[in-house]
């Protein structure tokens, strides 16, 4: 009879043991329809250079898997950090990449983004040999393309403890990270009072991402609570920013208090 265990893979335990050594990670996140190839190869590069820690790699209307494959090939081409699928659809499911985050838009109006692509997609997943990572997706913003592909249902921002229940119910169904959005370009950011309420909340890790467009507003995620912070549409218009992103994220990792996930306390 076998024996099931709970063990983290190659690039979960990455991001794991980055949050770890810095107390924070970023991720840069790249769509396939809005760069080509070769522009997506030379913003790896820099990004790497100013200090991400790795990719994701999606978007909300890709079509075509063959999109995936390029940009996908083309990050690895030029460096060794991990490629993660942030899927929209099946069609998301990717041999190249390195993992992909397993994700249930918790507050879609549509059973397929909530449960049905996840079923469609879980053996594609296993013969592509793709690391998968569970994670709750929650979307805030209505007027971005996540919210109206996905059919979401936006939280709203003046509702923290809703957002925090929400995160909540994914942490007691197994899912082992939480996803915050405010959607690819989105006007602002997560409100820092939301993020504070999840983090009082949940012990998995928090990725926070939409409308991060300043190293000020990356710090206030991280202060309020924030693990992982996602940037993609400000790295497309300007990859020197990142920078600025990274710095001020390493600083407000600092002065916050140890971070409280019990995958960082435990050591799993």
């Amino acid at each position: 009879m076998k024996t099931l265990s709970f063990r983290l893979g190659k690039t979960e335990s990455y991001l794991i043991n980055r949050l770890r050594e810095k107390g924070f990670v970023h991720l840069t996140l790249f769509d396939p329809e809005v760069k080509d190839a070769s522009s997506l190869a030379e913003l790896a590069e820099k990004s790497e250079e100013m200090g991400t820690d790795g990719f994701m790699v999606g978007g909300s209307t890709v079509y075509f898997r063959e999109m995936m494959d390029e940009a996908i090939r083309a990050i690895k081409s030029v460096s060794n950090l991990p490629v993660i699928i942030f899927p929209s659809n099946i069609t998301s499911v990717s041999p190249h990449a390195d993992a992909i985050f397993y994700m249930s838009l918790l507050n879609s109006l549509e059973w397929w983004f909530i449960l049905g692509a996840q079923i469609h997609g879980a053996l594609m997943v296993k013969e592509y040999r793709l690391e998968p990572i569970p994670v709750g997706y929650v979307v805030f913003k209505g007027e971005t393309s996540v919210a109206a592909v996905g059919r979401a249902f936006p939280l709203p921002e003046s509702k923290p403890n809703l957002a925090a229940s929400y995160a909540l119910a994914a942490q007691l169904l197994g899912m082992r990270l939480i996803y915050l959005e405010a959607g690819s370009g989105a006007e602002s950011p997560i409100p820092p009072d939301v993020i504070r309420t999840v983090r009082r909340v949940v012990d998995i890790p928090i990725i926070v991402g939409g409308g991060i467009k300043s190293g000020q507003s990356a710090a206030e995620a991280i202060l309020a609570g924030a693990d992982i912070i996602v940037t993609g549409t400000l790295v497309e218009q300007d990859p020197q920013k990142l920078a600025e992103i990274t710095d001020y994220s390493r600083r407000a990792a600092r002065e916050r208090e140890p971070a409280i996930s019990r995958y960082i306390d435990e050591g799993l």
